[in-house]
């Protein structure tokens, strides 16, 4: 062989093997950034479910008799943090029982919220306002997080799956993420009554 095809050969070698570097460090990257953004909405689902304990405590000084509903809240949200979630080993599986968890979770504290019109004593708890006003903030919190959540996960798919990366992706272990989903449901507007 002469020196020029074996230059053109090394030069080949190098160009691919730096495409191939750069190809899976963005991979990388990407898949970083997914798994930050999931962790950033699991930080935010655990703020909610902070929040929870002072206020059950705070209706159950005013609403005793709502046990029942006390005791959803709380089973929901022993249930919702009982629900763990690797983002390096997570199936569709896996995301809809934690999505389910934390859906019934979202019911339960409706429903708890709902108990203050039967209470005007309790509207009127400047401690039942302030913790009622951090759980809406966290609610949009949770919203905005699954929304990153859901962009990352987007860019990561796109990019594993464009060619030439899909190439490397399936070699090195690169596999698709999952994202968040709408309630079954959610597509529905609510019906409002007024009894």
């Amino acid at each position: 062989m002469n020196k020029k095809v074996i230059i053109g050969i090394v030069v080949a070698i190098v160009l691919i093997g730096g495409w191939a570097i750069s190809a899976y460090n963005g991979m990388v990257s990407s898949e970083e950034e997914a798994t930050t953004a999931f962790a950033n909405l699991q930080s935010t689902y655990q703020r909610r479910a902070d929040l929870i304990p002072n206020l059950v405590e705070t209706v159950k000084g005013y609403a005793a008799h709502e046990k029942e509903t006390l005791e959803g809240v709380v089973a929901a949200r022993s249930k919702a943090t009982s629900v763990n979630i690797d983002p390096d080993n997570m199936t569709p599986e896996k995301m809809k029982q934690f999505q389910d968890a934390q859906g019934e979770l979202s019911m339960a504290l409706g429903r708890l919220i709902a108990i203050q019109e039967n209470y005007p004593d309790l509207k009127a708890n400047e401690n039942f306002r302030d913790l009622q006003v951090q759980l809406e903030g966290t609610e949009n919190r949770i919203n905005e997080a699954r929304n990153t959540y859901n962009k990352k996960v987007q860019d990561y798919n796109v990019m594993i799956r464009r060619f030439p990366n899909t190439l490397f992706a399936g070699m090195f272990g690169f596999e698709k993420m999952v994202k968040f989903e709408a309630e079954a449901g959610a597509e529905k507007a609510p019906q409002v009554k007024f009894n």
